[in-house]
């Protein structure tokens, strides 16, 4: 186990007393900043950036535990941080923030090499608990990671990606007719709080 690992590992599944380094990697410097001091207040050692090509400096430089990246920053994508990280330091545990409608490319991060992936807003305690750092007792009751909605537009788009984008098979294994399907994926993600119905 290397050093980053072991400043991670605790064996009730919460993060500990020497918590480790986070990366966080975001254009909206409120809101990376509000996270960072979040962290800060739980015991990590932070450090934020707001662009793509200082990430991959520190990564390279620092190998922090933890990367937290927005899935867009300025004109470049999150992914380029996911890549280097990879490269770079594989064993720190990498993040990706998304807005609604952007599951799609957080199927692609995860397939790029990203630990995890979070619709926003995400609060520290949130991030903890899908990295696997916090036990989810200490989470605030009734908190979704991601609301039912988007939960199965992106079980739905995982399924069809993993079919290799077969139409014909993705509807069998999401017991749907095509044409259901097809309809649902060209209109694209949900808005937060609305489920779609769709007859069969």
């Amino acid at each position: 186990m290397n050093q980053a690992a072991a400043r991670l590992e605790h064996p009730t599944g919460t993060y500990g007393l020497n918590h480790g380094s986070i990366l966080i990697v975001d254009d909206d410097g409120v809101f990376a900043h509000r996270l960072a001091r979040a962290f800060s207040d739980r015991g990590f050692e932070v450090e934020v950036c707001e662009t793509v090509d200082r990430a991959i400096e520190i990564v390279g430089d620092r190998h922090p535990d933890i990367v937290i990246t927005d899935l867009r920053i300025h004109d470049r994508s999150g992914l380029d941080v996911i890549e280097a990280v990879r490269a770079l330091s594989s064993q720190t545990k990498t993040l990706v923030l998304t807005g609604y409608g952007n599951i799609h490319s957080a199927v692609v991060a995860v397939k790029l090499g990203a630990t995890e992936f979070l619709s926003k807003p995400a609060d520290a305690d949130e991030i903890l608990e899908v990295l696997g750092l916090l036990d989810k007792s200490h989470v605030r009751a009734a908190t979704s990671l991601i609301p039912p909605d988007m939960a199965r537009w992106e079980h739905i788009l995982s399924v069809f990606e993993g079919t290799g984008r077969n139409m014909s098979e993705s509807a069998r294994l999401l017991n749907m007719h095509r044409r259901t399907l097809q309809r649902m994926l060209a209109r694209g993600a949900p808005e937060p709080g609305h489920t779609p119905h769709e007859a069969a």
